[in-house]
Order: C-alpha cells, then sequence, then structure tokens
C-alpha cells in the first residue's frame, strides 16, 4: 500500500510541477532555462538569505577558488538577464535545487531546497509599489490555475479565495502589537487564507524588521506610495490541515545602485561592495528586475495537503523523524 501511495504522490508532485511552471511562465512572460547549483566563492553572486547562513563551500581542482553551492539564485538571474539581453517584460525561470546546510529542521524545511528561481527585466518606472502589486498577483492568478486542475485531475477541493489580501508589515504591527512576526503572520493568514506582507527587511516603528533581508538583493528600502518601506515581499497561504501559514514565496523589485549602496550602509556592509556582482549594479551592467522563488515542495505540500515536506521531496532526515513519520503513517519519500 505504501508504495502504491508514493507512486501516487510522485505523479500528483509531477502534475503540480508542470502545470504551476507553465502557468506562471504565461502569466509573467518568461523563459525557460538551465542553471547552475555552484558559483564562484567571494564574487557576491551567491543569495545571502538573511546574511548569516553560511555556504557549502569545497575546493575545486582546476580553480583558484572554492566553490560553492548556491542558496539561490536571487543575484545570479539578474547577470543572466543581461547575458541574454532579454527586452523589457521578458523574463527568465529556472528549476533551481540548493543545499541550505544551515536551514533548522521542521515539518516545513529541510537542507535540500526545490523553487523556481524567476526574474523578469523591468524599467525605471516600474520601480513602485502598484507594478509589485500585480507581478504578486499574476502569480496568484498562476497558483489559482495549478489549484483548479488539481481539483479537476486529483479531486483535492480548492480552497485558496478569489482575491489575494495584501498588508504591509508595519500595518501587520500596528494590528496585533502584542505579537511576534511569526505569531502577527499565523493571526493575518489565519483570517485571510492568502496575503502577500510588504516591506520584509527594514526596521520597522518597534526597531526591528518583520524579517531579515539580505541587503543588496531584494530592495526593501524604498518609500512607497502608501508612505511605507519596502518594494518586496512574502507570499502565504493557510495550511488546513497543519493548521498554520505557509510561505510560499519571497519576492521583490531589486535594487538599484542607489539602494544597494544606501541598504549596504544600513546593514553595515558596505564593504561588500567591491564585489563582482556589486560592481555590476554599481555600473549599470545588470538591468533593472523584480524576481523571486516560489517553493516546489512547499506548493505540491500545500496543494496536496501533505503534513510534511519529506512526503513530497528527498531529502536527509534525523532517525527520530522517520521513525515518528511511520508511526503516525506519513510516508516520507
Amino acid at each position: 500500500m505504501r508504495k502504491t501511495e508514493i507512486l501516487q504522490t510522485e505523479k500528483s508532485i509531477a502534475l503540480i510541477k508542470q502545470t504551476f511552471a507553465n502557468e506562471l511562465s504565461k502569466a509573467l512572460n518568461l523563459h525557460p532555462i538551465s542553471s547552475p547549483m555552484l558559483v564562484n566563492e567571494g564574487t557576491g553572486i551567491n543569495d545571502d538569505l538573511n546574511g548569516v547562513e553560511k555556504a557549502v563551500s569545497f575546493p575545486v581542482k582546476f580553480l583558484p577558488t572554492h566553490a560553492v553551492i548556491v542558496h539561490s539564485l536571487a543575484k545570479w538571474k539578474r547577470i543572466r538577464l543581461q547575458e541574454l539581453d532579454l527586452p523589457l517584460y521578458e523574463g527568465i525561470i529556472t528549476d533551481m535545487r540548493a543545499i541550505r546546510a544551515d536551514e533548522e529542521y521542521s515539518p516545513l524545511h529541510s537542507i535540500y531546497v526545490d523553487q523556481w528561481d524567476w526574474e523578469l527585466r523591468i524599467d525605471t518606472h516600474n520601480r513602485c509599489l502598484s507594478y509589485l502589486k500585480a507581478a504578486v498577483r499574476n502569480i496568484y492568478k498562476a497558483l489559482k490555475e495549478t489549484e483548479a486542475i488539481v481539483w479537476q485531475e486529483l479531486q483535492i477541493e480548492p480552497i485558496l479565495p478569489d482575491a489575494l489580501s495584501f498588508i504591509h508589515a508595519e500595518q501587520l504591527l500596528q494590528l496585533y502589537p502584542t505579537l511576534s512576526p511569526k505569531e502577527r503572520e499565523q493571526a493575518i493568514v489565519k483570517a485571510h487564507k492568502a496575503v502577500f506582507i510588504i516591506g520584509v527587511g527594514h526596521p520597522l516603528s518597534d526597531g526591528q524588521p518583520h524579517d531579515s533581508r539580505a541587503s543588496d538583493y531584494d530592495d526593501w528600502s524604498t518609500t512607497t506610495e502608501e508612505g511605507y518601506k519596502g518594494l518586496n515581499g512574502d507570499l502565504l497561504v493557510w495550511h488546513p490541515i497543519l493548521e498554520q501559514a505557509v510561505e510560499l514565496s519571497s519576492m521583490g523589485i531589486r535594487v538599484d545602485k542607489t539602494t544597494l549602496l544606501q541598504q549596504l550602509a544600513l546593514t553595515q556592509t558596505s564593504s561588500r561592495m567591491n564585489l563582482y556582482y556589486h560592481q555590476l549594479v554599481l555600473q549599470d551592467q545588470v538591468p533593472l528586475s523584480i524576481g523571486g522563488g516560489i517553493g516546489q515542495s512547499r506548493l505540491c505540500m500545500f496543494l496536496l495537503r501533505k503534513r510534511h515536506i519529506g512526503e513530497v521531496q528527498v531529502s536527509l532526515w534525523p532517525t527520530e523523524v522517520r521513525t515518528q513519520a511511520i508511526q503516525q503513517q506519513i510516508n516520507l519519500l
């Protein structure tokens, strides 16, 4: 029975991944491309995530520097956009595989990361909140279309609301002033089921950011037309089986040279401006863009109503986790 269930899950995963990638590509005008698992260390190209996670690094016989396994392709994609010389409002999407060795274990987290990394070329006047929201709505549309196919093919009833809710992290703080950032997420997503939290990275009125963001890819410091800071954010949905909020995507309009310098100064990381990637931004040698990552396993977990990320991806788990999964009749792949 377990073998049959695992094979059915694998078929369902393939359906979701193929459907969503196609829908997202149509919605955002993206071209599928290949991408690396490894980049050169010391170039600033790897994603620094929250700025504290250490990448897996190792020597390569024919290179003078170490290679690092990517955390994500947030910055690499922008360089690739320039190399491909894509016109405005065209972009790229890639099937990314990464290792985050410092990731804390939970039913939602794995050291193995699979996500759709995408990047879209934009113009100067698109660096605004209204454009960010329009892009997020297109992503949500692709998510809704995929959910409809899952209902049609697998008879898993749709639960996403018709419209996605937006709220700035500062508004969320004012709404729930006694709660921690994660507790605020739980409360707002439980109430609205699908929420995009804007402005992740800049300190709020309590002196703390909603969550950490590296200084050199998302723009979290620009003042928007609504008077708040940040042209980025996180997309979260409510998982009815886990009864908790699940982050599906982190994304944003990328830094230009002005906001890069500003954010490096704010995070006291100005020494990074001499790295290869940062010089490309400062010298206007990469296009303005918007982009992000969308978790493949997270999306499958949500749409298939799975309780553990190990049900939709193969990774490494502690022995006690596998034992507990067997006791709870959870089929880890």
